[in-house]
């Protein structure tokens, strides 16, 4: 007699062992990207936060100066729009950009207008090409930058003379203006630039290194006289921190969709890339035409399978699984036989009646051969499927 049966799961549960011996790899992994994370900040903890603000006692703060102008008597104020930087302007304000280069073409141009007759004064820090011509016209930045930061005054401008050499060394500058003060030379060009504005009594002073304004710096050389002198002429300093959110920073039209945003060929690099995977799923893809069957290497009979089931069962002497197995298949084929879905072949209350109206009587106990105990030893589970074959010959007999 051949049978079926599908083995009840025997699943385990997980200790606590298994589940560190899997996971441990991922733990690793993930403590070591946490190391690693932890050991870079640490590295660049001293990367210049609050760079050239007044507010910031960082090394690259400007805090420093900021009080030490206050204990002089000139307040500091902090602006970072550039409505508030035009506001701010007058002839006893000293307008301070922080980083000019930031500005766009159209607020270069909106503050130059409003300072220039103002009668105050205009320091830019460290301005570049791409501002300089605009907030100080007539000015030009050279691309190589001096080789050392500290440099002597060699000009005669009083407060240059009076603080002696100091660290401005940085972007070098020329200019057409003949009554500009050219201070602080490096190879000829110079590194400080004081540019008189002639229509409103102002000035406008053009620094090529923000050094002399460092918190770290402030004590070198005459860095501290320098920076509160050329910052501390008029009763009120605006410190100008050009910031992105500006919404002046965005000019009318130049919302940009996202198509704008990408660099032009896009269209004609994405139709190579799809030939090229086109090209590479062919290459890759089966010949067209039928399936070919493979050939398995070793065919097993059905009775070898069944026979090492067996044989696994007996090892493990699980008689009470494989009694299971012989009755739930013995269940499942006198079912149809009799008249009884194969959905109710389990049911004892379904099947038994249907079998002893088939039956002659004075057979042996159906309930006990089809759901009874399992069997003590292999002898009785021998026994057992000797039994459960005569039941369905019996059955099956016209």
């Amino acid at each position: 007699m051949t049978t079926e049966a599908t083995l009840p799961a025997t699943a385990t549960s997980p200790t606590v062992r298994h589940l560190w011996t899997r996971a441990r790899g991922v733990a690793f992994a993930v403590t070591l990207l946490l190391a690693a994370g932890v050991a870079l900040a640490v590295l660049r903890s001293d990367a210049r936060h609050g760079t050239l603000d007044p507010r910031s006692a960082d090394p690259y703060g400007s805090r420093a100066v900021a009080e030490l102008l206050a204990d002089r008597g000139v307040s500091t104020r902090v602006v970072t729009t550039l409505a508030e930087a035009r506001a701010a302007t007058g002839p006893d304000t000293t307008l301070l950009v922080a980083a000019p280069d930031l500005l766009t073409e159209r607020q270069q141009q909106d503050l130059r207008a409003t300072t220039s007759g103002s009668g105050g004064r205009t320091v830019l820090i460290a301005p570049g090409s791409p501002s300089v011509s605009t907030l100080a016209p007539g000015v030009t930045a050279d691309p190589a930058a001096s080789r050392g930061s500290a440099l002597a005054p060699d000009c005669a401008l009083p407060e240059a003379r009076r603080a002696g050499t100091a660290e401005t060394g940085g972007i070098r500058y020329s200019t057409r203006h003949l009554d500009a003060d050219m201070c602080y030379p490096s190879r000829r060009l110079a590194t400080l630039l004081r540019i008189p504005d002639p229509s409103g009594g102002g000035d406008t002073l053009v620094i090529g290194a923000p050094d002399i304004l460092y918190n770290t710096r402030l004590d070198q050389q005459g860095n501290a006289s320098l920076a509160l002198q050329l910052l501390g002429s008029r009763r009120h300093l605006t410190w100008y921190l050009p910031s992105l959110s500006d919404t002046s920073a965005t000019e009318p039209g130049d919302e940009k969709s996202f198509f704008d945003l990408l660099p032009s060929g896009w269209l004609w690099g994405t139709l190579q890339l799809f030939v090229a995977a086109a090209l590479a799923a062919l290459w890759r893809a089966r010949r067209l035409g039928p399936l070919v069957p493979e050939k398995l290497p070793v065919a097993i009979r059905a009775s070898e399978t069944v026979e090492g089931r067996a044989r696994l069962y007996r090892a493990a002497r699980a008689r009470d699984r494989a009694a299971t197995a012989l009755r739930s298949t013995t269940r499942t084929r006198l079912a149809p036989l009799v008249g009884i879905p194969v959905t109710q072949a389990h049911m004892p209350e379904a099947l038994l009646p249907a079998l002893s109206a088939r039956l002659p009587s004075g057979g042996q106990p159906l309930h006990s051969l089809l759901f009874g105990p399992p069997p003590s030893d292999d002898t009785a589970l021998i026994a057992l499927a000797d039994q459960l074959d005569a039941l369905e010959r019996e059955v099956r007999r016209p």
